[in-house]
């Protein structure tokens, strides 16, 4: 359970705003902002998603922040009264919803905060998500660094031994019997390598990147949004209580994410099937699914990452000209005007000088 997560964490006591208020637009004002963000969609030519805690919590999985959070309610000595236990939890329809939006080429990345498994469980496969925390259905070696899907969450959190020891099966030479731990991280660990290194590439390449269920606080995760900006591209972000980055953003949506993407995918014509356990891979055999991330997909991705953001500065530059260009016209044009209403008064000579200098 999420509550068990939490209490098994080290102790940390900056762990953000907790608690702020949740904010809704109306009906109305959501239905006009999912369709504007089916425009921003269908003009992306790369999407990335951002997911956070808010789209477990309609499987009863409790967020953190939120009024009802985990550790909203630590601060009170309080638990959540609805917590359901990772075993038990399925998919949403966010969940789904963003697997039929990667398969119909709508969404090109998904990057995840979460440590759930819940996208894992879609079926959506390894090659479109990072996940940055974690994930309690998965064991790593410490030898051979290869993933393993487990069928039930690991007993432990911090990345400790879980007591199993690595098969060593596939992708090249036998591990010869290495530790399995846990791959959820503690505050004091650094994030996943690979999986940090392709949310950024495709963060920075995105042409538009929407978060949600997420109030962006933990870093380096709540940043990565933003990495697109810079290269002319654009940020949605979707949750009930204010962010961290809600000025810097094109559009806020306030209401429920399964809302959003039941509607958003509704007006693509993407149909959301439910959740299918013989997609699942934790319903596989033991050892049998793995989720490594092959240094190839990195590699692959760094040459389209280094083309792309160079094309984009290339793009951004000739912008930026036509824009200083189109200033110049337009004060060209003010200044004859001025010189014309001025006649030839000496205020209109001296205009005159300066509209002959700039032409």
């Amino acid at each position: 359970m999420s509550c068990n997560y939490a209490e098994g964490l080290s102790k940390y006591d900056n762990k953000g705003v907790l608690g702020v208020a949740e904010i809704f637009d109306s009906p109305e004002t959501v239905e006009e902002k999912c369709e504007q963000l089916v425009k921003m969609i269908l003009a992306s030519n790369h999407t990335v998603v951002h997911t956070g805690a808010g789209i477990s919590t309609s499987a009863g999985i409790p967020d953190f922040r939120g009024p009802n959070g985990v550790w909203t309610l630590e601060e009170k000595g309080e638990k959540p009264t609805v917590n359901i236990s990772f075993d038990d939890a399925t998919p949403t329809r966010t969940h789904m919803a963003l697997k039929a939006l990667v398969a119909t080429g709508h969404v090109q990345y998904i990057v995840s905060q979460n440590i759930d498994g819940l996208h894992l469980r879609s079926g959506l496969a390894r090659e479109h998500l990072s996940e940055l925390h974690g994930n309690m259905f998965v064991e790593v070696c410490t030898k051979c660094r290869r993933q393993y899907v487990r069928n039930s969450p690991a007993p432990t959190v911090g990345k400790k031994t879980t007591g199993n020891i690595c098969p060593g099966t596939g992708m090249g030479r036998a591990c010869r019997g290495g530790k399995l731990i846990d791959n959820i991280l503690d505050w004091e660990h650094d994030l996943p390598e690979n999986d940090l290194q392709l949310a950024y590439m495709h963060s920075a390449m995105a042409d538009l990147n929407i978060c949600l269920g997420t109030t962006l606080q933990i870093v380096p995760s709540g940043d990565l949004p933003l990495k697109n900006l810079k290269h002319g591209g654009r940020l949605v972000i979707c949750n009930l209580q204010p962010t961290k980055h809600d000025k810097k953003a094109d559009m806020k949506i306030s209401t429920y994410v399964d809302t959003v993407l039941e509607k958003v995918a509704k007006r693509l014509g993407v149909e959301i099937s439910g959740y299918r356990p013989e997609d699942d891979p934790t319903k596989l055999d033991s050892y049998t699914a793995q989720w490594t991330i092959s240094g190839n997909v990195v590699k692959s991705l760094e040459k389209r990452y280094d083309s792309t953001i160079k094309e984009k500065g290339k793009l951004k530059k000739r912008n930026c000209a036509t824009s200083y260009h189109q200033e110049q016209v337009e004060m060209k044009r003010n200044m004859k005007k001025l010189k014309h209403e001025n006649g030839s008064s000496e205020e209109g000579k001296f205009l005159s000088n300066n509209c002959d200098l700039a032409d």
